[in-house]
């Protein structure tokens, strides 16, 4: 059967699927397909699943059915922001994880050939890619000319002719390795997905030849399978074909719903109306944006309503990147990243309406506060480190860090703002146009990393949080202006960090030890989790701790060259004053 979106540029399948106990009293096997509408079809894909239950085991059929059947559901409830792969991966894990423990819980809890074990293998299409997750040896295949591909690799271990077993199984072990691989589709890619009662028993090139000359794909699948047992198949007989009809072009139809098809809204001079909201002064004024503090006329209550400027209105990708600012906020539920405003009513013109927040951002703060405290610039660290793990755990990297970004309300909690250049794991693998490796942050705060081409990371953030700790503490950058103009692997070698120690002399050298390591130019020498860093700014880390003060070449490299080119200066007119003073007579 055909099945998809009919909206233009839509990934769109046709499906054909039989199953059949054959010569067993029971089907043991289990299968599903999944083709969900706009926008979930755009952010998560069509899911295909299929579950071949041990034979050995009276929970076999329980056990394939779980796992087929929460797959199908728990993919499509992880966040929209993951990529298929975090969430196919946790979603099998987890289903792993239950499989396992129903296991020790019943009559046999050491014997896994009659515990809840089955093998698994999941197809998820998703824009112009097939995603390909895989347990056991049941197998994915993809139609090649007159020929199948193999496209799995079969966890079985033999043992002799006669004899061999499963290597791996959803339900086995405690904790599962799931094989992994992605392929690229086009239009008229057909995937193929079998139990070992129809591989074991069909040619390939005879499963190619039933689905080139049966009328559906439905009544392709049936004929491979009575195939199979004509030619002998003792087991449970299940196949699931997928033809590709059609892929999208661009973005994923519909993948922020009617917003993106708006015109912008127009730049107003307050006091003036829009869709119900009072807008009564200007906040904010710059190059990408214009934000005003907004009133709801029927509830009083406050919000900062942000249109986009006249020189980017016209540009397809920063008024998708300004669509997806409120989108972002709201799929993250975390009290240091601005929210959205709850109203979601329907909108005249493009704008996005957060929530206002009294306060001032952290650039106007470090002027207040030349010289803080480390204890205050402690709190304010772990703050923000909170709100940007907030975007780590949902596959989002903020990359435009700085202090601007960062607001500090009345009551001293810090918000993080400003996601036009946050890149979103699930939605970059949905879009072709997307180019990952844009820098679209604020040089000062961007890797040294990215200057090279590399896509922008967690790691990414964690050098600008490592940044913005820096200038809080100092008034500087680590690398001054360096950074930006480091654009090659030999030039970032040279880049020599300016010890916190030069302006902030008693501050605990180990706390400087933190800040170095933070915003190391090598990506690999840096930390890779922000909660190490924040605890390094508490705790002294023994690797920062030698019992020296640091060396004035650490403290200030450039005091340090410049003594030492006085100190070679002075020896050099020494030596000359010898020479031209000649030997004594």
């Amino acid at each position: 059967m055909s099945t998809g979106s009919d909206v233009s540029g839509d990934l769109t399948v046709t499906i054909g699927q039989y199953s059949s106990a054959g010569r067993k009293a029971a089907n043991q096997d289990f299968n599903g397909i999944l083709v969900p509408v706009q926008p979930a079809l755009g952010l998560k894909g069509i899911a295909v699943a299929l579950a071949d239950g041990i034979s050995s085991s009276a929970v076999g059929a329980a056990a394939s059915e779980t796992a087929v059947k929460s797959f199908l559901s728990d993919y499509y409830a992880t966040p929209d922001t993951w990529s298929v792969k975090t969430s196919a991966q946790r979603v099998i894990a987890a289903a792993n994880s239950w499989l396992y423990a129903q296991t020790r819980r019943g009559a046999d809890p050491n014997d896994a050939d009659r515990g809840y074990v089955t093998t698994f293998d999941a197809l998820v299409l998703k824009s112009r890619m097939a995603h390909l997750f895989h347990v056991g040896d049941a197998r994915i295949w993809r139609v090649s000319g007159w020929s199948l591909e193999q496209l799995t690799e079969d966890h079985r271990v033999v043992v002799s002719a006669a004899e061999s077993y499963l290597g791996r199984a959803l339900g086995a072990n405690a904790r599962v390795e799931i094989d992994y691989h992605v392929v690229g589709i086009e239009a008229g890619d057909t995937f193929v997905l079998t139990t070992d009662g129809v591989h074991e028993h069909v040619r390939p090139r005879d499963v190619v030849a039933a689905i080139a000359q049966a009328a559906t794909l439905d009544a392709a699948a049936r004929a491979i399978v009575e195939a199979a047992l004509a030619a002998g198949s003792q087991d449970n007989l299940t196949i699931q074909i997928v033809r590709v009809e059609s892929v999208p072009a661009g973005a994923p139809a519909d993948l922020l719903g009617e917003a993106e098809g708006l015109d912008p809204a127009p730049l107003l001079d307050p006091p003036a109306e829009l869709d119900g909201f009072r807008l009564v002064r200007i906040l904010h004024s710059g190059p990408r944006s214009r934000v005003y503090l907004a009133v709801e006329a029927e509830t009083g209550a406050q919000a900062a309503l942000k249109v986009l400027s006249l020189d980017l209105r016209d540009d397809p990708a920063q008024r998708k990147r300004f669509v997806m600012e409120e989108w972002i906020a709201r799929r993250i539920d975390n009290p240091h990243v601005l929210k959205a405003h709850p109203r979601a009513g329907r909108r005249s013109h493009l704008y996005t309406v957060m929530r206002y927040v009294e306060g001032q951002n952290l650039t106007q703060w470090m002027r207040d506060h030349a010289t803080p405290d480390l204890e205050t610039v402690r709190g304010l660290v772990e703050q923000l480190a909170r709100g940007v793990q907030a975007f780590h755990r949902r596959e989002m990297v903020h990359q435009d860090l700085r202090p601007d970004n960062v607001l500090i309300d009345t009551a001293g909690t810090v918000q993080i703002i400003d996601f036009g250049a946050t890149t979103v794991a699930g939605v970059v693998e949905g879009d072709p146009r997307i180019d990952p490796a844009e820098i679209l942050g604020t040089v000062q705060y961007t890797a040294p990393e990215c200057f090279l081409g590399a896509p922008a990371n967690a790691g990414s953030d964690i050098f600008a949080v490592g940044v913005i700790t820096y200038q809080m503490l100092t008034g500087r950058l680590p690398y001054g202006d360096a950074v930006p103009r480091a654009r090659t692997r030999a030039a970032q070698r040279r880049l020599r960090y300016t010890s916190a120690l030069t302006v902030r002399p008693l501050l605990p050298v180990w706390v400087d030890g933190a800040l170095r390591k933070a915003v190391h130019p090598d990506p690999l020498r840096r930390y890779t989790a922000l909660s190490a860093f924040v605890h390094d700014l508490r705790h002294p880390n023994p690797a920062f701790t030698d019992g020296r003060r640091a060396s004035l070449l650490e403290r200030d490299p450039l005091l340090f060259w410049r003594l030492l080119s006085l100190v070679l200066g002075l020896v050099a007119l020494t030596l000359a004053a010898i020479l031209i003073a000649g030997p004594r007579r």
